[in-house]
């Protein structure tokens, strides 16, 4: 059996906060119209609920991340634009759910919301590409 090391607590760490962040947009996007059939708050109710479990897991992303960089060492340069293309999409991000978070109009809520889910995907693929 292979040994545990640091490393691979460290990608697992953030394998495990970008499933959380990203896999629970999608899932959250797929039940909205449920939610709202349901009526009253429950989909701002599950929004809360999501928040709760998502912000802390995207803490753990930028967190494990850095040490990510901090681990990587000497990096080609088109690995290092890659990077830093990626932790650009991972700002906006977190940005964009931070501003739909604060939203109140459903236009908003759409707007920020697509914003922040593509651009999760486009980091997740990015992360990918950078191993």
């Amino acid at each position: 059996m292979l040994a545990v090391s640091l490393d691979t607590i460290r990608v697992f760490l953030h394998v495990l906060a970008a499933t959380v962040w990203v896999g629970g947009q999608l899932t959250l996007t797929a039940l909205l119209p449920v939610l709202r059939g349901a009526g009253g708050d429950t989909s701002r109710l599950a929004a809360r609920k999501f928040n709760a479990v998502a912000w802390p897991a995207f803490a753990v992303l930028v967190l494990t991340g850095v040490w990510n960089i901090a681990e990587a060492g000497d990096m080609p340069s088109d690995y290092r634009a890659t990077l830093h293309a990626k932790i650009a999409v991972v700002a906006v991000s977190g940005i964009a759910a931070l501003l739909h978070a604060r939203s109140s109009s459903r236009r908003g809520l759409a707007i920020t919301g697509s914003i922040s889910g593509l651009t999760a995907l486009i980091a997740l693929f990015m992360g990918v590409q950078l191993g």
